[in-house]
């Protein structure tokens, strides 16, 4: 662990449009300089697709925490995060005879392009965030990781843009102050 006995933190960061986005972009500009934190961004480092599965492998063997920053994309993930669980996180490495990811945390950090009563049995999805992200919480469960509940900034562009930052500060705070939802993770070992 890093200085102050802080996790290793690996956020890796998936959005087509990354340029469209003034939340995600607030998000990275407040958590940017943490130094235990490692921001990775998939759409600018595999533009082709073509995961490096090894260096892949090697930056979750070197954090303690996987945070999965993105938008909702059709009540999923973006393309590419979807194909970097598909390939780094397999059977062999995360899962089956695999215990590479065993005891690390999985936090999904998203923005939705919604109101937060859209995501509701009565509302537009007719269903909650949390059981939209149950795939994920299942994949987290099947690495024998630690699911950390998720961060969602609901209407992310159309919230003030103050309510934008706080959520920005929010999430700094969390990452340089983990521990404390770390300690109420289920699943893992």
């Amino acid at each position: 662990m890093p200085a102050k006995g802080l996790p290793r933190i690996l956020v890796l960061y998936a959005h087509p449009d990354p340029e469209a986005s003034v939340a995600n972009r607030a998000m990275l500009a407040a958590i940017g300089r943490l130094p235990h934190v490692t921001v990775h961004d998939l759409y600018a480092a595999y533009p082709d697709f073509f995961i490096d599965i090894t260096f892949e492998r090697e930056l979750v063997r070197d954090h303690d925490v996987i945070v999965f920053q993105h938008p909702l994309y059709m009540y999923s993930c973006p393309s590419l995060l979807k194909e970097w669980i598909d390939v780094v996180l397999s059977k062999g490495f995360a899962h089956g005879e695999g215990t590479q990811t065993q005891g690390k945390y999985w936090r999904s950090v998203i923005t939705t392009g919604g109101a937060a009563e859209a995501y509701t049995p009565d509302g537009y999805n007719r269903c909650s965030v949390d059981e939209i992200l149950r795939p994920f919480e299942l994949s987290a469960m099947l690495c024998r990781m630690k699911w950390l509940p998720p961060l969602v900034l609901h209407w992310a562009r159309r919230i003030p843009a103050e309510e934008r930052k706080q959520h920005a500060e929010n999430y700094r705070q969390w990452l340089e102050a983990p521990m404390a939802l770390m300690e109420e993770a289920k699943y893992g070992e």
